[in-house]
């Protein structure tokens, strides 16, 4: 059975992961946590990761069987997705970087994987081990291949390490002594949870009652000839103990799901009476044996018993964690091998605070002690409990941390290397094709009469330009001037060379192209469409004598002077990959960012932070100030009726959602903030038009979900085919307005104003909606 699952794991192990974990932007939080062990230890770390960072996908990576199965039980109310880590060669961890799209990637405790290490690094993700330890067994390997591990150990941004003595044996190994920390132990913030009412094995220990509860917890297998097969310990102990406690219950929990069936048949050669956790409404005599054969239960079981033998400790497999049942004052019976978690044994030593013992042989008189003393154990229970709420607060330091990285972290997928063999020459023509244009045009470059404020990008893709734009006319219109707006008009079929509009014409979309159409709508300020804007410009300027243009995606538009040149920057997507198309989304290289008087960083909400974009700006232009900006939304608009409805009124529990844009996940998450119940949701391609069949194929699907309403964009909208919105029915279609809010707003327009020499009397900000 094993071997099956273990196949089943296979594909995710190579670096498959599945469809619906595919990141469209960066950002995600990757955490990876072996076995059920870190499972544990990480769980409070995940919830704080889910709450302080709610817009980001949360995954979790395992390496075990029990691990994934411990993860799901745990955790899959808090991750996005738990999966199978990969294999550590480059081609997995590549697939799953690409896939994902971490921001962030996160280690528990021991794993050190030079190839994950190099390639999340090269990949621009911050990259922290949390909890770390090394143990005495891999001690001595990583001293002996320091000249490896050293290397290995300069790619993480910093190690916390457990305690003092495992920071020495990090630096013994090689890693940089200023990234090292103390950040204490994960394992003293867990939070203890107790079976709640419902649990079977709670009813049936409630049952029993009165009884004696022992809990044998991760009993392991010797770890080499001649030593101890704790289950055989634990029973034989049984065997002692059932003549003078008579009412005794062992729960038997080995530690690994494949020793489940050997527990059995030991039980059965004893002739012990036992249940089997899977079977658990057969009738159990006493004294007699649960066999627990579950996994993630044992946690909340611990306060149940009377006293509780820590398996891992008679054989030599360096014990294990101790602090769960602490967490619940319960007395703990530990064999000599702690040397895993050596400095929590230590405290607990010289607090009395569990029951040492040296051999198998010792194991069933403790437990009588335990059994018979009972005031003896509750204070040996109490002794355990003070000595683990004494060293609380490494989550806290974690989280610091990983604030800290993630917001420095500019993250960016690399290409697999045969898409690097195909498209690098494609890219090279781009580049050198780019280049040449824009030498030709600045040559060429002319002179409007009228002032002229560029709102452009670097990356293809929607970075938010056109609610931009229209933010920009709006004060100009209301600081006493006659904006107009320039643009391209992406998209239209019109064999006009020059559309000149008034503000608030009705004129097709297939004339003018979708993003023109919320500029028309607006009523803010006439438009000209052209790809000459400079012929444009001069004509909306002799029709509606405006004094000032604002240039809709101008940044590569270069044969148009400008007095003012603002770059948008998403912070969900900066740097298109750092490539320029077909490698990456970069219209030009990133050397261009030099041109630009002003930078804007959009959506700079939803990233886990923003100041290394701002640090990778300086590094091409040091002289532009960077400001930050942000979509909110303000109303709904029903599309059938125009009727305006407050954002956070919509008159629904259960939506779905679609939309066309160059950055989905932008409405995606401003659905999520909103809470409103999505219970489905698709994007398409940019700009995309939307066919009758499409519009039906929609409105299945979401009844289909039992959707009460379907919710887009306002540029969506305006790409409906005719009657799209009663083609939708009996599903209401409401569509979102946003306006943009600038941080330092007084200082950025001050700015902008200033670039032009235009005077504002004393006239403030207000947008259209006041």
């Amino acid at each position: 059975m094993r071997d099956s699952a273990y196949f089943n794991s296979l594909g995710q192990r190579l670096g498959f992961l599945p469809a619906s974990f595919k990141q469209t932007v960066p950002g995600a939080i990757w955490l990876h946590a072996v076995s059920v062990g870190e499972v544990a230890t990480v769980t409070e770390l995940a919830r704080r990761l889910r709450v302080e960072f709610p817009r980001a996908p949360l995954f979790l990576s395992v390496g075990t069987l029990a691990g994934h199965a411990a993860a799901q039980e745990k955790l899959a109310n808090t991750v996005t997705g738990v999966f199978y880590a990969p294999m550590d060669h480059v081609f997995a961890v590549r697939r799953v970087l690409r896939t994902l799209q971490p921001a962030i990637v996160v280690i528990l405790e021991t794993e050190i994987w030079p190839n994950l290490f190099r390639e999340v690094k090269r990949a621009g993700c911050g990259l922290v081990i949390v909890n770390g330890r090394i143990s005495d067994r891999t001690e001595a390997r990583y001293r002996r291949l320091r000249w490896f591990f050293r290397e290995v150990l300069r790619w993480p941004d910093a190690v916390l390490a457990q305690t003092e003595s495992i920071r020495e044996r990090y630096l013994a190994t090689g890693a940089p002594p200023e990234r090292v920390k103390i950040g204490g132990n994960l394992k003293y913030d867990f939070l203890p949870r107790e079976a709640d009412a419902a649990s079977p094995v709670r009813r049936l220990i409630d049952g029993l009652r009165p009884v004696e509860v022992w809990i044998a917890a991760s009993t392991m297998p010797p770890a080499s000839a001649g030593d101890v097969d704790e289950d055989d310990a634990v029973i034989a102990a049984f065997h002692e103990l059932a003549p003078k406690h008579p009412r005794l219950l062992l729960v038997l929990v080995p530690r690994k799901p494949e020793r489940f069936n050997a527990a059995a048949r030991r039980l059965v050669a004893a002739g012990i009476p036992f249940v089997r956790r899977s079977q658990i409404d057969a009738p159990l005599e006493l004294p007699g044996v649960l066999l627990l054969d579950s996994i993630g239960e044992l946690s909340g079981l611990f306060p149940l018993a009377d006293v509780i033998f820590m398996g891992g400790t008679l054989a030599a497999r360096g014990g294990h964690n101790i602090l769960e049942p602490a967490f619940f004052a319960r007395p703990v019976i530990c064999g000599p091998h702690m040397e895993n978690f050596r400095q929590i044994a230590q405290e607990f030593r010289e607090r009395d605070a569990y029951v040492e013992i040296a051999s198998a042989s010792a194991l069933a008189g403790a437990v009588d002690q335990l059994l018979t003393d009972h005031t003896g154990a509750v204070t040996i229970g109490r002794r355990a409990l003070a000595c683990a709420e004494s060293r609380r607060g490494a989550t806290e330091r974690a989280m610091a941390l990983i604030r800290e990285v993630a917001a420095r972290a500019c993250p960016h997928a690399r290409r697999a290397l045969v898409t690097l063999v195909f498209l690098w020459p494609l890219a090279w023509i781009w580049r050198s094709v780019g280049a040449w244009n824009r030498r030709r045009n600045m040559r060429t470059r002319r002179k409007l009469d009228d002032a002229v404020i560029s709102v452009g990008n670097i990356t293809m893709g929607g970075t938010g330009k056109t609610p931009f734009v229209l933010y920009l006319a709006e004060y100009m219109k209301h600081a006493g001037h006659r904006p107009g707006i320039l643009t391209r008009g992406y998209g239209r079929h019109s064999v006009d060379k020059h559309l000149i509009l008034e503000a608030g014409a009705q004129v097709k979309t297939a004339q003018t192209g979708d993003e023109p159409q919320i500029f028309l709508r607006s009523g803010v300020a006439p438009l000209g469409i052209g790809t000459n804007r400079f012929e444009t410009g001069r004509q909306l300027h002799d029709r509606f004598g405006v004094d000032v243009l604002i240039l809709d995606d101008g940044f590569q538009h270069v044969h148009l002077y400008r007095q003012v040149d603002i770059v948008l920057i998403d912070a969900l997507s900066p740097f298109g990959g750092g490539d320029v198309f077909p490698l990456g989304l970069l219209r030009e290289p990133l050397e261009a960012l030099d041109r630009a008087d002003a930078f804007v960083i959009t959506r700079s909400d939803l990233a886990p932070g923003t100041w290394d974009i701002e640090r990778a700006l300086r590094r091409h232009n040091a002289h532009a100030p960077v400001f930050r900006a942000r979509a909110v939304p303000e109303y709904w608009v029903d599309a059938a009726s125009g009727l305006q409805i407050p954002v956070r009124a919509l008159p629904v529990s259960r939506a779905a959602a679609f939309c066309g844009l160059g950055n989905p996940q932008s409405f995606w998450n401003m659905l999520d903030e909103l809470g409103i119940g999505i219970a489905d949701r698709v994007a398409f391609d940019d700009h995309h038009a939307y066919r009758a069949s499409e519009m039906r194929r929609l409105a299945r699907q979401f009844l289909a979900e039992r959707a009460e309403a379907a919710l887009t964009t306002e540029k969506d909208a305006i790409n409906f085919c005719e009657g799209g919105t009663a083609l939708m029915a009996p599903l209401p279609v409401y569509w979102l307005k946003i306006r943009v809010e600038i941080d330092r707003e007084a200082e950025f327009l001050a700015f902008v104003v200033s670039r032009l020499g235009l005077s504002t009397g004393d006239r403030h900000v207000r947008h259209a909606s006041e």
